[in-house]
């Protein structure tokens, strides 16, 4: 089994992880605006991440000998390990939950605020948590003052998002006082009435697929061609998107976001104690899970509880979804699909990488990788015109927010510690 035990070494999976945990919301977050039902990116993204997390484990957690200590993945999966796979599998649903509701915020509150609120939420309450789950071998003086940077960071997060909704209101034409008071209001695109139903009954979806996605026109395709940060721009965004949202309170955003925040804060810690039982739940002699062991259960519980709420969402969807079937999401093939794959695909590696530098360098050093903010706002702004011409006060706020959470990430990775494995 390949280990990796260097401080090191965990610092470099946590980089990868924070690249790669970045990308994935901008991918679903992509879809959703080119107006695919959520629930088949949702399919298509989970059936990925599983398969991850199965490679994995019969490829790194299979490598070299095993021993009593860290046995190879197919020689645990025997043991008498059920209380410890017991909490990878809580993990996977907190995980799932967490994901899930991930891709409905996208819809009510956009890209960038998710992730600053969610991740924020996460680091607070899961850093806390891991510090002490692991016997503070996380440096607290360079540890909790990466919190402080988060939480200022998750401030400044929510200025950028009152100052870019008064930006989005001037440009089409709406009068709401300070901008300030846009902390807690919502952006109202002005779109045909055409996109969406008008009696509030569920929309069925109707399968596009034969048009293709041709990925050179990624950008056309989500924005009908419209100059980026315009008001046509950001009604045809509106207008093309599979949940609509307009005229919809923010507050259903901020309240998946805070059930997210919840949801993540859980889940490493849940795998912590998977894999380094803290609590002392095995029997005397059984060795704690692996962290590829740990990850396959983590994971199959993730593939079924997504699964299973996605298919009852087909039939009947939640939060302006448009209604779906099976068959409806067998025939639903072309590029959408692709990239949904690799949402799962880079989903499940940034997972691992992030579980693995965990367990080397310690889990509250590793809720680094919350930092989404830094990636996935590179994502808005390439991929989906996000802060296009807007103000100067909204650039300052912007650059502020991402020098908050560069410095948390800097603070966090260097509290690492040394895990000891004997």
């Amino acid at each position: 089994m390949y280990v990796v035990e260097t401080r090191g070494g965990g610092i470099v999976l946590m980089v990868a992880a924070l690249i790669l945990l970045g990308t994935w919301p901008a991918l679903l977050n992509l879809l959703e605006r080119r107006g695919r039902v959520p629930q088949h990116t949702f399919m298509d993204y989970c059936f990925t991440n599983y398969l991850v997390a199965i490679i994995i484990a019969f490829t790194l957690g299979q490598i070299g000998h095993s021993t009593e200590e860290t046995p190879n993945f197919v020689t645990q999966v025997h043991q008498d390990n059920g209380a410890s796979v017991g909490f990878a599998l809580a993990g996977g649903i907190f995980l799932c939950l967490g994901n899930l509701g991930t891709q409905y915020a996208l819809a009510f509150v956009g890209l960038s605020i998710t992730e600053v609120v969610s991740s924020s939420l996460t680091v607070v309450g899961g850093t806390i948590l891991n510090y002490f789950l692991d016997d503070r071998i996380n440096r607290a003086e360079i540890l909790f003052p990466g919190v402080a940077c988060f939480l200022i960071a998750a401030i400044l997060g929510l200025f950028v998002h009152a100052s870019n909704t008064d930006d989005v209101n001037a440009k089409l034409g709406i009068k709401r006082g300070h901008w300030l008071k846009n902390v807690t209001a919502k952006e109202a695109h002005e779109v045909p009435a055409s996109t969406g139903p008008a009696d509030g009954n569920v929309r069925e979806y109707k399968d596009d697929s034969a048009k293709g996605l041709d990925p050179e026109k990624a950008a056309k395709a989500s924005t009908g061609g419209s100059s980026r940060g315009s008001a046509q721009f950001l009604s045809e965004v509106e207008g093309q998107r599979a949940i609509k949202v307009v005229g919809s309170s923010l507050l259903i955003g901020m309240c998946i976001l805070v059930f997210n925040g919840v949801c993540y804060t859980l889940f490493s810690p849940a795998f912590n104690l998977a894999t380094n039982d803290q609590w002392h739940r095995l029997p005397p002699g059984v060795p704690h899970l692996v962290v590829y062991t740990a990850f396959f259960y983590f994971s199959s519980m993730f593939f079924f509880v997504s699964f299973t709420l996605n298919i009852i969402f087909l039939y009947k969807p939640i939060l302006g979804a448009p209604k779906s079937s099976i068959m409806a999401y067998l025939k639903d093939w072309g590029w959408n699909r692709i990239i949904a794959f690799a949402a799962g695909i880079i989903c499940g590696l940034g997972n691992t990488f992030q579980f693995m530098g965990g367990q080397a360098a310690g889990y509250a050093a590793a809720d680094s990788v919350q930092a989404l903010p830094l990636v996935s706002t590179i994502w808005g702004v390439v991929l989906f015109g996000e802060y296009y011409r807007s103000s100067k006060r909204t650039y300052l706020l912007l650059g502020s927010m991402l020098i908050m959470f560069a410095a948390a990430v800097g603070l966090l990775m260097g509290s690492a510690g040394h895990r000891q494995t004997s």
